[in-house]
């Protein structure tokens, strides 16, 4: 399975507007310039995170985005099944589509196994999680810790 720059990035936009939460609203110029991401690609992913209600918008001058929820409140799976679709690692787990071999087929058990995998770690993962991570890891270099 491969995550594309699509959800990679839907995640760094959230995660730098959690870790930015303040009184005013983030301007995705900004996200761009933090992340190094190019604003007309931000632009695209905030359109499928505003419809999906995970962010909050108001135009104009004073404009900008902040999220709908606490942060604790998305899962990273949430996130990546917005942008990238269903996370099954092959077709014949997608319930809709089904296998007529899934009673014959031996590999079935490990594509379950994998599925289960990494359901257990994105369904898990919070974006809070990402966000005391990322903390973590400031306080690290504040440090001087490696």
């Amino acid at each position: 399975m491969r995550i594309s720059t699509k959800g990679r990035y839907a995640l760094r936009l959230m995660l730098d507007l959690a870790v930015n939460d303040g009184e005013e609203l983030i301007r995705i110029k900004d996200i761009s310039k933090r992340q190094g991401i190019s604003e007309k690609y931000l632009e695209q992913i905030i359109s499928y995170l505003k419809k999906a209600g995970y962010v909050k918008s108001l135009r104009g001058a004073q404009g900008g985005y902040r999220l709908s929820m606490e942060p604790k409140e998305y899962s990273v799976g949430m996130i990546l099944r917005l942008t990238e679709g269903n996370m099954t690692p092959v077709g014949c787990l997608e319930e809709e589509k089904g296998c007529e071999r899934v009673d014959s087929c031996t590999t079935m058990r490990l594509w379950a196994m994998l599925n289960d995998a990494v359901k257990s770690v994105i369904d898990r993962v919070t974006l809070q999680d990402l966000v005391d991570w990322e903390r973590e890891e400031q306080r690290k270099k504040e440090m001087g810790d490696p």
